[in-house]
């Protein structure tokens, strides 16, 4: 207890005491002490200058009993103990002194000169000394001083001892008490509460304490209910779960994990986990656990864990961090199910569900693989890109059952080409692609290019023929990676579809140059769309008799800022790949009915038609609401629009652009057949389709007037065959091209209703157009015949 709190307050209350009362009491006292020597030695003052004077006549005398009685009378005073007189001579030295001999202390000492005045003046005969004890602090005290000090002692005392007394019941008791009752926390684990109640701190503390217990004691019961329910949990937890110590050691396991592998728990405690698990796992189970020692998760690992029935489980274990010494919590999962699930769902990823080939994917995977090993062998590889010809006919003509029945056989038939380490894949639709590893990749590329053909010597399911379109490429010599391989194939085979399709192109460096152009192009439909650089340039068409207006024809320019007008042709045919046709068509047709709307309120104009190009790919359900709309707006009857299709459109016989057709017709639009006698049956279109305008071709037109006589004799023949078989069946004929005036004579001794060419008018941009019609009308000419 010698560090205790009481012991400490009593010190603190003596060093108060002894800091502030007795620095004050000391001076008391030494004022007191200097008072009564003050007053000690005026009282000896006095008495000195008094026997001084007495003295004066017997030491001049050398009267000895004279100068013992007064030194007698003097020592005789209070405060002196001794008293010496001496004579300068020295013959008399008298000395009182009233001193014990136990008497040890201090003397003090005051002397005096004893004058003589005789008639020869003051003559100094000796001296006088008298002596006195030395005060201390308490001699000087007088009675009324004592009692003070008394009674200030005892008031002091009486601070002290209530302060502690009130130190003892107010702070060591309730100390003492919450004391206790830490102890007992401490070594019995109960939770004793502090008996003490006041208003003070130390009431509030004792306070705060019994709460800090309640609240612990209640912890400690939601601590123990959740150990017991963690307990339970882990062991009834439908999930396999497991500790490990640190030397990966089965320190304990649910009873779901004994039941779902068949253990005993005895079996396994303290065994080996990577025993349990088949050595074909057990390095990657060793190398996941220590790669990552430091993570939250620090293990997550698929493995084959040997059950006690010797069933092999595919599980995947995740386990923690240490929890404490040593151990951690891991739960294990049986994915037997997903993992053969998984392996299903990879093949699915990787494989083409209609014909069992590779899909893009696997394709990509198996590409990069073949190179890889084209590598490490120093051979070639090439790539062969296989896209259909006239496949869409199949799925247009005889549904996508028959496409799909194609398909499938004709993977069957290819099979039968591939050799062992040969791969194909279908990439989508009717693409695939065919990988071939071999010293000469080159030869044996075109070998299988033959082959290829033959398979479709035969016709398909259905009498369907196809035909393929295949492009080659060489790694390392053309390509240097897989993309690029697989791009330059895709070039060659585009540029096997623009030379006539059915056969077998290898790459070579200036199918690049077409290509660049063809993205240049497609660049350029791009920005025209979004700059509107597209325009609908008119082309009139007149009767050949008086040469009047009857028509316009609507045709597609673009007219870039840089490089003027571009081949429409070429943008056609790239737009029609692309799909930006429909964009470009739409555009063009909104352009065109705005401007004929305008020429329509010239004089004369108001019974001309306008002839709208159609690509097939615009026969969408939509355009006869489009044109509806369009006419409507700008009030143009739909007689006076004339819808061209080529052949193209008729020979997919498509049941729904034969149905945006016939809506078209419905509406009170005609329809005009371009491009008439270059196709395969062109004649049976007049009869299936509700054509109204027959335009024959311009190379029937050119050769009219051949120097070839025979040449001439046939185009003659064929034109008017034609002209008299659409009469027959109320169409109107247009010759296209026209550009000599020899040519028209001909034609129009041939019965044709209508020409269109530069011998008549070119193409004009809709302001040039206004312009010439204008000084038509200023000239006061008739331009003005109406079409039947």
């Amino acid at each position: 207890m010698s560090h205790s709190v009481e012991n400490r307050f009593f010190a603190i209350v003596c060093g108060a005491l002894l800091v502030f009362v007795a620095p004050l009491f000391i001076l008391f006292l030494f004022l007191s002490s200097e008072r009564a020597e003050k007053e000690i030695k005026d009282h000896i003052t006095v008495l000195l200058v008094a026997n001084a004077q007495a003295l004066a006549k017997p030491l001049w005398d050398l009267d000895e009993d004279s100068v013992t009685q007064i030194s007698a009378t003097t020592v005789a005073e209070g405060a002196i103990v001794r008293v010496n007189v001496r004579d300068l001579s020295g013959q008399l030295d008298v000395t009182q002194s009233t001193i014990p001999k136990s008497y040890r202390g201090n003397l003090e000492a005051v002397s005096r000169a004893i004058i003589y005045n005789g008639i020869d003046g003051a003559k100094k005969l000796g001296t006088i000394t008298v002596y006195y004890p030395e005060l201390g602090l308490f001699d000087g005290l007088k009675n009324e001083e004592i009692v003070f000090i008394s009674i200030f002692i005892f008031a002091v005392l009486t601070v002290f001892g209530a302060a502690l007394i009130g130190n003892r019941i107010f702070v060591i008791q309730p100390l003492m008490r919450l004391t206790h009752a830490i102890e007992a926390t401490r070594r019995l684990g109960s939770r004793h509460h502090v008996d003490w109640q006041s208003n003070d701190e130390m009431g509030r503390l004792a306070s705060s304490f019994n709460d800090m217990q309640s609240k612990l004691q209640r912890e400690e019961t939601e601590l123990k209910f959740a150990h017991r329910r963690a307990t339970d949990t882990y062991n009834l937890t439908p999930a396999m779960l497991f500790s490990l110590d640190k030397d990966d050691c089965i320190a304990a396991v649910s009873d779901y994990w004994l039941v779902a592998t068949g253990y005993d728990r005895y079996e396994v405690l303290g065994r080996q986990f990577a025993s349990l698990v088949l050595p074909e796992s057990r390095a990657e189970y060793a190398e996941r656990k220590y790669s990552n020692p430091g993570s939250a998760a620090r293990l997550a690992v698929t493995v084959k864990f040997l059950c006690r029935d010797e069933r092999i489980m595919d599980v995947l274990i995740l386990e923690t961090t240490a929890i404490q010494d040593g151990l951690s919590l891991s739960v294990m999962t049986d994915v037997t199910e997903l993992k053969q699930s998984e392996d299903r769902n990879l093949r699915q990823a990787i494989t083409d569900h209609l014909t069992g080939l590779l899909n893009r994917q696997g394709f990509e995977t198996a590409l990069d693989a073949k190179i890889n090993e084209s590598d490490l062998r120093r051979c070639e590889l090439a790539c062969l890109f296989v896209d259909l010809d006239r496949f869409k006919w199949i799925n247009d003509n005889m549904g996508h059952a028959a496409g799909d029945a194609a398909l499938r056989e004709l993977v069957s038939r290819l099979q039968q080409c591939l050799k062992p380490g040969d791969i194909a894949a279908r990439l989508g639709g009717d693409e695939f692609a065919i990988l071939l590893l071999a010293e000469d990749a080159e030869a044996r590329a075109f070998d299988m290019s033959a082959l290829i053909a033959e398979i479709f010597e035969t016709p398909f399911d259905g009498d369907a023929r196809l035909s393929a379109s295949i492009g080659i490429a060489i790694y390392p010599r053309q390509a240097a990676n897989a993309a690029e391989l697989l791009l330059k194939s895709d070039i060659a085979m585009y540029a096997k579809k623009r030379d006539g399709k059915n056969g077998a192109q290898i790459f070579n460096n200036s199918m690049l140059d077409d290509s660049r152009g063809r993205a240049e192009l497609e660049n350029n439909i791009e920005s025209g769309l979004n700059e509107d650089w597209f325009e609908a340039y008119l082309q009139p068409v007149v009767n050949v008799d008086d040469r009047s207006i009857a028509g316009f024809e609507a045709l597609m320019r673009l007219h870039h800022p840089q490089k003027g007008i571009l081949p429409p042709a070429r943008i056609i045919e790239v737009a029609e790949e692309t799909g930006s046709i429909i964009r470009i068509g739409n555009r063009i047709m909104e352009k065109a009915i705005a401007t004929f709307a305008k020429l329509s309120r010239f004089d004369g104009m108001e019974d001309t038609y306008l002839a709208i190009n159609f690509s097939p790919l615009q026969f969408e359900p939509e355009l006869p609401v489009r044109i509806a709309a369009l006419l409507s707006r700008h009030d143009i009857s739909p007689r006076r629009i004339v819808v061209e299709i080529t052949e193209a459109v008729l020979m997919d016989d498509n049941p729904e652009t034969r149905m945006v057709i016939n809506e078209l017709c419905r509406y009170g639009c005609r329809i005009a057949l371009d491009d008439f006698g270059t196709g395969y049956s062109s004649l049976s279109y007049i009869n299936r389709f509700p054509v109204d305008i027959i335009k024959i071709d311009q190379s029937f037109i050119r050769a009219i007037n051949d120097t070839a006589s025979d040449v001439s004799a046939k185009s003659r023949m064929l034109v008017e065959s034609i002209t008299t078989l659409s009469h027959k069946m109320n169409c109107t004929v247009i010759a296209e091209g026209v550009e000599t005036e020899e040519e028209c004579t001909t034609l129009r001794g041939m019965g044709i209703d209508y020409g269109q060419g530069y011998l008549f008018y070119r193409p004009l941009h809709p302001d040039n157009l206004m312009k010439t019609l204008t000084v038509l009308q200023q000239d006061r000419v008739s331009p003005v015949a109406q079409a039947s």
